[in-house]
């Protein structure tokens, strides 16, 4: 089992549930829908509008005063919780892709497809949800090596355009520990091409401000 199976596992994780994974993957869909079908004519995109408000207000609470409720998670829980809820790999979050992970000896390898939602030039992948996509599987990877710290720098080198409904794969690593200084390296590869590559300086943080931070779990 993966480490990332492992921090979804509904029966490890309350949060987590199969209901709550398929309730993002449908809210995936819609998305694409929104962005994709544009044959739909106004009257089916009001009736969406309608019953997709009506769903939000039945999960989220009504708007008062025509404001929408805003929630904030709790800030309890570790290093995983995080990942569930990640906007590239977290299978709660709608917003991510998301891509699937695992270790392959001392590497993180992160796979997936961009759909719609992810499109800059049209075609290809928005290159800031690349370097986003790439500070995480980075992170990971210090995380797995036990060297966790906070992006101080990411440099990217954009080689070719990330094409949208494509496979692609990341791949990053810990290339040195230096003190409170974490160097690591990435990849990124779709169709034996090599599309971008990435260099991330991460600084350590002691417990007290990681809990600062993050909560009493994010250390």
């Amino acid at each position: 089992m993966s480490e990332r199976q492992r921090a979804g596992d509904a029966a490890e994780h309350a949060f987590a549930t199969d209901a709550r994974i398929r309730l993002a993957d449908a809210a995936r869909h819609l998305v694409d829908a929104v962005l994709t079908s544009e044959d739909a004519d106004d009257d089916e995109l009001r009736a969406a509008v309608e019953a997709v408000e009506a769903l939000a207000d039945e999960l989220h609470g009504e708007a008062a005063g025509g404001v929408r409720p805003v929630g904030r998670r709790r800030r309890t829980e570790g290093h995983y919780d995080f990942l569930l809820r990640s906007p590239i790999v977290g299978d709660v979050n709608p917003l991510a892709p998301p891509l699937a992970w695992t270790r392959d000896g001392d590497r993180t390898i992160a796979t997936g497809v961009f759909g719609a939602a992810y499109e800059g030039p049209p075609g290809y992948v928005h290159g800031g949800w690349i370097a986003l996509a790439f500070d995480e599987v980075l992170g990971m990877a210090n995380i797995a090596n036990r060297t966790p710290g906070m992006t101080g720098k990411l440099s990217i080198r954009y080689r070719r355009p990330t094409p949208l409904m494509t496979p692609v794969r990341f791949e990053s690593w810990t290339e040195r520990v230096e003190g409170r200084r974490i160097t690591c390296m990435g990849t990124l590869d779709a169709d034996d091409q090599r599309l971008a590559e990435a260099e991330g300086l991460f600084i350590a943080i002691t417990s007290d401000i990681a809990g600062k931070y993050f909560g009493t779990g994010g250390a």
